[in-house]
């Protein structure tokens, strides 16, 4: 098969697990249809696993179902968008708009804690449901507002971007205004208000001025509270599943915006990751490299795969080149090696160096990672077929 074969036929592999059993199971057993919301893990038996519930992770249950449709699933993807939104908002949205980081699994508060990442995660959400329900996005989007405009009245720095807690702590991370700025790209292809356009314009320059390191082309993730790296080695980790999750949303920044330099950043990301932050033993990317691409953590988790077919599927519809095409591929390969588990729809979260997986419930967090990566997939395919 030509890579682009091979791309098309592993999408189709991927649609059909997520329709045929990810999203049935994660409805009729991942969600909590007695209490509310979703569980955090399912047991690799399809069990789930009660316990506390963070606020990062109802959202992108929301979102994944928002999309459901878009996939193929036939299922009731709308009320399963309802149930969790309903829950989320009347559960984790404190007092004053923003929403908190943890809640028992009675809905109870454990945390109050209003972390920049988990509103970032809010706020992409809220326009998944706005674009999926169109009913709804009025009512979203009132919200959507209050959780920007509020984060902009405590949390804005001033140089730019946010600091992640009000008052401010170190280290800053490069990561919540990642999710930020794929809210904003999101809210900005929806919705008229000039403010989501001009935060994704903010962030993609504070990434390209601060977040990027000179010399490897790499993104990385933690800062003193000026914008400069953190001391040690914690200011020198660079994980390359965020290299080609940066890559993906500043090769779409730069189509937006015309910027030829976005484009240039964005594909030094990926092609660096995919030469330096993949293992070839195990076809799949790690979780760490320094900034002299030296590897810091070998071991590869799951989400960092995902991050590799979005980001390898749009920069081979945008530069054409059929590198990205066998790198799509690869990572779809790559992920399915996550995917084969004796109960369909399940995962697995962490394979390590000796080529074993960790026996462990599979978590609900990765579930937004695998349906987008399908989707983008599918939409890059789709519209070269």
């Amino acid at each position: 098969m030509t890579n682009f074969a091979d791309a098309a036929y592993l999408r189709d592999r991927l649609r059909t697990w997520a329709t045929g059993a990810a999203y049935p199971l994660w409805w009729t057993v991942g969600a909590d249809h007695g209490k509310g919301g979703f569980f955090e893990k399912l047991d690799l038996e399809g069990e789930p696993v009660d316990g506390p519930r963070r606020g990062r992770v109802l959202p992108r249950q929301i979102f994944s179902f928002a999309i459901a449709g878009q996939l193929g699933w036939t299922g009731p993807w709308r009320d399963a968008v309802e149930h969790g939104l309903s829950y989320y908002l009347s559960t984790y949205r404190r007092p004053d708009g923003l929403f908190r980081t943890l809640v028992g699994p009675n809905g109870e508060s454990l945390d109050e804690t209003a972390d920049l990442y988990d509103q970032a995660f809010a706020l992409f959400a809220l326009a998944a449901v706005a674009k999926a329900i169109p009913e709804r996005a009025e009512a979203v989007r009132a919200i959507a507002v209050q959780v920007r405009d509020k984060l902009f009245a405590e949390r804005k720095h001033p140089v730019a971007g946010f600091h992640q807690t009000n008052p401010p702590t170190a280290p800053l991370q490069s990561n919540p205004h990642m999710h930020l700025f794929e809210a904003m790209l999101a809210w900005t292809a929806i919705d008229e208000d000039p403010v989501w356009r001009a935060l994704a314009d903010e962030i993609a320059q504070l990434a390209l001025d601060k977040f990027i390191h000179a010399e490897s082309g790499q993104i990385r993730e933690f800062f003193d509270l000026d914008w400069n790296p953190a001391p040690g080695v914690e200011g020198r980790i660079c994980e390359p599943g965020h290299q080609f999750e940066w890559g993906w949303l500043l090769l779409r920044w730069g189509q937006l915006t015309h910027r030829a330099d976005a484009t240039v950043a964005a594909l030094k990301m990926i092609d660096t990751a995919e030469a330096h932050g993949t293992d070839p033993a195990r076809g799949v990317a790690i979780n760490a490299l320094l900034d002299d691409l030296s590897v810091h953590d070998d071991n590869a988790r799951l989400w960092p795969q995902t991050e590799r077919i979005k980001a390898a599927a749009l920069a081979a519809e945008i530069i054409g080149d059929s590198k990205y095409w066998d790198m799509a591929a690869a990572a779809a390969e790559g992920l399915l090696a996550y995917l084969r588990t004796p109960v369909p729809g399940l995962w697995r979260d962490k394979y390590q160096p000796d080529e074993t997986f960790v026996e462990e419930p599979a978590p609900a967090s990765s579930f937004y990672h695998i349906v987008l990566a399908i989707a983008e997939l599918d939409r890059v395919v789709s519209a070269a077929e």
